[in-house]
């Protein structure tokens, strides 16, 4: 496994104990130092832990440290005091899925935005008269911030050589293709760069430069160690080179290989600067493998295991000629609160400051630490006028401390799109256009449009009010024209069209990032037409007006499939105002002889209730509950407000998820559900889900019909997939009393 050791100084401390005393004076003066260098290798350089953890046992004191990309970041937590099993930990507790993304926690996120944060594939800027595209997939705002909260301990260290073991690490220019070697400034700013790998990572703007991964020029940075004063060199490579002609399989490989040509020869001269050359084993995984963080981390702690005897004979050695040396004790500066006194913002364009600093709720001279810093952080993140917010702190001389913000605003506005593919909506593009401060500095607008088989739509504005912006209004308009399946005793009898379109109003109030209340009124429309008839249908339009009281709650930690938390609305409604002409159609003739069914325009009341939970069960395991119910009191219509039960996935107005059968299965004017499952993370991305779902429905007396009180029950086991589209999932379900399986199939975020 271990391909190529140097043991220069070993090989010279084990001669001079056989040898005479007079011998060795010579070289007993001055103890050598010993660096270490860490390259790049995304996920791989996890390995390098395993590594640390068998110095730190063997007692050896390392004075000074290299690193390139995810060698950056371990070195960096090294240097400046972490040992190598507290990094161990922290690596363990690292949710890899969340920070090697877009998205922020979705509970930190305000009400107003839950909705539609998150839900696209693509987005892309419009800037100064044109779309413009990033210089990277992720700018990664929740990394940042676990990087400046890991950091945090040596805020006011500028100077990497001031650090406990001093540190170099390695970047590069975009613009010219050179080394940058970086070793004063920000430190989250200066490993950030190092790992900025092209097209993956944003590039970082550092002074006049645009910097990206280092491991793109030199992965392996042993003569920068050596430049920094090391006798002697531990060096631990992760990468395994350029990926072999049968591994360019793809576009992706092809790239990866020419971007790290340069890196790939200048390893060669870097590799025999070692005096210990250290190959780690993780040819099985990839930069990617962060689903597999705990197997790399495991192989490294193995190496580290087989290496433990040689560092202490090293240390033993060492000691022997030198004298003793204590093993290094705790190194890491304690983390306390700060004053903060004075505040900078930079990169303000279209928000002030005041604006800025009141989505945050910060305050001038009121401690912090780093978990506030955080939070208040992502409090203004979470109102989606920034894509990036990160902080810099300097100790001033009276002990108290200046904030400086670097700020990236979102575009006021952007172009987003997606695919969506379901059985009953079919293959779809969903497109939409936000704007924000359109009207005033503190709203935002869109127009969204699914185009497919048919069309749906939405526009709407939003204004926010209030000190701390917890108040809001918005307008919007809604159209959908679907096609329906009905359904006797289970078996499709034919396919009407209906056409919805509303007006809504409401104005909202949000008393924190988790609860909303609102008022509003909707005008509604609502046209129904057969297209393949049944043996009995409706037909005709109604127009109506709805007001409403809403509350809406959520503390769900994703959009999709969350581990912990709980989301959910109700709303109580009433119905007045109706006017339209709804006819019933036997064989597709009109009934003309109706004097036994009331179709009379009576207002009535109406409740909705939608609460789902998850729990987390060790490590994999997320146990989920979806309650709901609806209630149309005294409602004696055809359609009007009727409930569509079946399907996995919410597509359209008034359906009730209901795992075993399609969408509109059933319809009923009144229902109670309980929905209990369990979800398991195969790997990273792909979870196994198992539904169980029970119904009673038709609880309330109708006027047109004569029912009693019906039971519902129904399965689906599902193999899911988290894409950068969204969701895919595969279900196969079972209703009870269908006695029937279905497929069904999901792509993407629905439009709905």
């Amino acid at each position: 496994m271990m391909k190529q050791f140097k043991f220069n100084l070993i090989l010279l401390v084990a001669f001079c104990s056989q040898a005479n005393d007079a011998f060795c004076q010579d070289i007993k003066g001055k103890r050598p130092k010993i660096g270490v260098t860490l390259s790049g290798g995304g996920a791989k350089g996890l390995a390098h832990i395993g590594i640390l953890k068998a110095i730190d046992s063997a007692g050896i004191k390392v004075d000074y440290l290299t690193g390139t990309s995810m060698g950056s970041i371990v070195g960096a937590l090294y240097a400046i005091g972490y040992s190598g099993k507290q990094i161990e930990e922290m690596a363990g507790d690292m949710d890899w899925s969340t920070l090697l993304t877009n998205q922020s926690n979705q509970d930190e996120i305000i009400m107003e935005e839950k909705e539609e944060y998150g839900k696209y594939a693509v987005e892309i800027p419009y800037r100064s008269g044109k779309f413009k595209i990033k210089t990277g997939i992720l700018e990664s705002e929740e990394l940042w911030l676990k990087l400046s909260n890991v950091f945090y301990p040596v805020f006011g260290i500028k100077d990497f050589n001031q650090f406990s073991i001093p540190f170099k690490c390695i970047a590069t220019n975009a613009a010219n293709g050179q080394a940058v070697v970086l070793d004063k400034g920000e430190i989250v700013t200066a490993v950030r760069s190092s790992m900025a790998i092209p097209s993956i990572f944003t590039a970082v703007r550092l002074d006049s430069m645009k910097l990206v991964d280092g491991g793109v020029v030199r992965n392996f940075p042993v003569e920068d160690v050596k430049a920094m004063g090391a006798d002697f060199v531990i060096g631990v490579n992760v990468s395994a080179g350029l990926a072999p002609t049968s591994q360019l399989n793809n576009p992706i490989a092809i790239l990866m290989n020419a971007v790290f040509f340069k890196a790939a020869e200048d390893a060669k001269k870097e590799i025999p600067l070692c005096d210990i050359y250290i190959p780690m084993p993780v040819e099985n995984f990839s930069t990617g493998s962060f689903n597999r963080s705990a197997a790399i981390i495991d192989t490294g702690v193995d190496v580290g295991n087989r290496l433990y005897p040689m560092f202490k004979k090293l240390k033993d050695s060492l000691d022997a000629i030198y004298g003793y040396q204590p093993p290094p004790g705790p190194r890491l500066p304690e983390i306390k609160e700060v004053l903060i006194s004075e505040v900078e913002i930079e990169g303000l364009v279209k928000t002030s400051k005041e604006f800025f600093l009141e989505f945050m709720g910060f305050e001038l001279n009121k401690e912090y630490g780093p978990d506030d810093i955080g939070l208040m952080i992502r409090r203004g993140f979470g109102h989606r006028y920034y894509d990036r917010i990160t902080y810099e702190l300097e100790s001033l001389p009276d002990g108290k401390t200046k904030i400086k913000f670097l700020v990236s605003e979102n575009p006021l506005a952007t172009a987003k799109m997606s695919v969506h593919f379901n059985k009953f909506s079919g293959l779809a593009l969903i497109v939409n256009f936000t704007i924000r401060n359109l009207i005033t500095d503190a709203s935002r607008s869109l127009i969204t449009a699914n185009l497919g088989e048919r069309l749906r739509a939405r526009a709407e504005h939003m204004e926010f009010f209030g000190k701390h912006k917890n108040f809001a209004t918005k307008l919007s308009a809604y159209y959908e024209f679907l096609d329906f399946t009905s359904y006797q005793n289970y078996s499709e009898t034919g396919i009407y069209r209906q056409r919805y379109f509303n007006v809504d109003f409401h104005a909202m109030y949000s008393m924190d990032y988790r609860f909303t209340i609102g008022l509003g009124s909707r005008y509604e429309y609502l046209d129904y037409t057969p297209s393949i008839k049944a043996y009995i249908d409706a037909k005709g339009r109604t127009r109506f007006f709805t007001s409403y009281l809403m509350f809406k709650y959520n503390t769900v930690d994703r959009k999709i499939y969350p581990r912990r938390g709980m989301r959910g609305d109700a709303s109580v409604e009433w119905v007045y105002g109706q006017k339209g002409n709804i006819v019933l159609l036997q064989n597709g003739q009109e009934i003309l002889n109706t004097d036994t069914i009331s179709l009379e325009d009576k207002n009535y009341l109406r409740t909705n209730f939608y609460l789902e939970g998850y729990i987390p069960v060790g490590q994999r395991g997320t146990i989920t509950a979806l309650a709901e119910s609806g209630m149309n009191y005294d409602y004696n219509l055809f359609f009007q407000n009727d409930y569509y039960i079946g399907g996995l996935t919410r597509q359209f107005r008034n359906q009730v998820v209901f795992a075993g059968y399609p969408e509109g299965v059933n319809t009923t004017s009144s229902y109670a559900s309980l929905q209990l499952g369990y979800r398991f993370q195969l790997f990273n991305n792909l979870f196994l889900i198992w539904r169980s779902n029970a119904m009673f429905y038709d609880l309330l007396d109708h006027q047109y019909l004569d029912v009693k009180s019906s039971f519902l029950s129904g399965h689906a086991l599902s193999i899911g997939y988290l894409s950068i589209i969204g969701p895919i999932e595969f279900s196969v379900m079972y209703g009870d009393q269908s006695k029937q399986f279905q497929t069904y199939i999901n792509i993407g975020f629905s439009f709905y």
